[in-house]
Formats: C-alpha cells, structure tokens, sequence
C-alpha cells in the first residue's frame, strides 16, 4: 500500500514524525510532502499568486513553500513517480480539529485535497494537555492506538466523498470508552479572538488566538467525545448545501412574480 503523508504543522513538526511511525506499521511505501513551515488554520488555500518551491530531502520526502492542498496536489501530480497513493495521512496535527474549527484547519484539508484526487484520506490529531511545548511523547495516544485505529477503517471502508476525521485524546482513553464514531459539532461558545497589542514602536498589531473556554457540547458530537477522552472519528465531506433552506426558498419563491432580467435569471426556480 503506497501512503502519502502531509499536515498543516509543518516539514520539521514532531507530529509528522509521529504519523510517520504510525504509517510505518501499515506501509514500508511512504511518501511526505509538507508545508515548509506553519501552515495552520489556511483551510483549504491554494497558491495562485507566487511561484510554489520544492526542496528534495531525499527520494521520497518533499517540503513545500505553500499549504496543505498545494503539497498533496503536487505530491500526487508531479512528485510521486509511478502509480498514486492509495491512501492519504494527514498529520498529527497539534492540537484537536474539532466542530466548526474543521473548516479552518490546514490538517482536514490535506485530507479533503486527497479526496478530491480520488484517494482515500484521513485526518489525524492530537488533543493537547496542559503541558505544552514540542515534546513527542505528547503523540504518545495518537501513536498507541493510530495504527491499528487506521487499519480497521480501511477494512471498513467509507464512500469516496467522505474523510474521516479523527481525534485523539491527550492521554489513554478509560476503560469502556474507547472509540466514538460522531458527528461535527458546534460550540456554543466564542473562543477564538483578536488580542490588541503594541509593539516596541507603538504601533498596533492584533494577535489572533483561542480563549481556553468548554462549550456544551451536544451528545454524539465529536466535541462530547473530546470532552470525554474519547478517540473520535467523524465521517466529514464537502457539500455545504443545507437541504431543508432549499425546500424552504423553493416554497417562499415560488409564487413571486418577477419582471425583467431577474425573470429570466431565476426560471428554473421551481
């Protein structure tokens, strides 16, 4: 099985090194392609203004001047000789990508870019405890139960529309907990902010970062299985369309009368 691996952290971050391990029990055909330095929080960006340079570090690892997306898109297109990846890894992010902070993060769009190219992809991160700083052990639950974690879901399989997202705890889960398959949920909390700051010319700057604050997270969600300790697997894919507004603008703008241009704009409204 040939893997790709990527994250949003960076070439050098401890959390490659720890997918690395982990894809090493599964695969002895690893390719890395990552961001040549922090990318976290570009989502799904793709670099279209400047120029995209890569730096060879050896015959199958690459780091790239730009985010996620663009290292995946070029690893599978231009850099990855002979037959594609069958699976892509992206991570271990530092820190958890959780509710509606997936759509920020650089590491679930590594894995939506593999989709995309018609590969199986999966997101993995770690949540974070009150330690900080980049100490590898701080992957030790990632890499105690990622393998074999990652393993059982290519034997289950999912549709070729989907990434799994996956979470995991920052220490060893409790008995009889275990593994939560969840869906995305949303806080009802605001934790990301803009700190005022000056700097040492007294010029302004603002400093964007998140406030350390729980929600109340509803039951089956990936947040209540965080919340927990639990190992989180959330099916995610891209069709943002909301099914009950369709319907409901279908109803509200159907007996409108519309003149002019709009009239012909909006025909196939039904």
């Amino acid at each position: 099985m040939r893997i790709l691996l990527t994250n949003d952290d960076g070439i050098n971050a401890p959390g490659l090194a720890a997918l690395e391990r982990i894809a090493r029990t599964l695969s002895d055909d690893l390719w890395v392609c990552a961001p040549e330095t922090e990318q976290s929080g570009k989502s799904r960006a793709l670099t279209l203004t400047e120029p995209l340079r890569v730096r060879t570090l050896d015959d199958r690892r690459f780091s790239v001047t730009g985010t996620p997306t663009d290292c995946v898109m070029l690893a599978v297109r231009n850099l990855i000789g002979g037959a594609q990846p069958d699976l892509v890894l992206s991570g271990v992010n530092y820190g958890g990508n959780l509710a509606e902070d997936v759509t920020l993060s650089g590491t679930v769009a590594g894995a939506i870019e593999g989709m995309a190219l018609g590969i199986p992809s999966i997101a993995l991160s770690q949540m974070r405890g009150v330690e900080r700083g980049d100490n590898p052990s701080e992957f030790l639950t990632a890499e105690t139960f990622g393998a074999d974690l990652v393993a059982k879901l290519l034997n289950a399989g999912w549709p070729s529309d989907v990434i799994l997202n996956i979470n995991f705890p920052s220490k060893a889960p409790p008995d009889g907990l275990g593994i939560a398959v969840t869906r995305q949920g949303f806080r009802d909390v605001r934790t990301r902010y803009a700190e005022h700051r000056t700097d040492l010319r007294g010029q302004t700057y603002y400093w964007t970062g998140y406030r350390h604050q729980l929600s109340n997270p509803a039951p089956g969600t990936d947040l209540e299985a965080a919340y927990a300790g639990r190992i989180s697997v959330t099916p995610l894919h891209i069709d943002l369309t909301h099914e009950a507004t369709i319907r409901a603008l279908k109803t509200a703008l159907a007996p409108t009368p519309i003149s002019g241009a709009r009239a012909t704009d909006l025909a196939g409204v039904k």
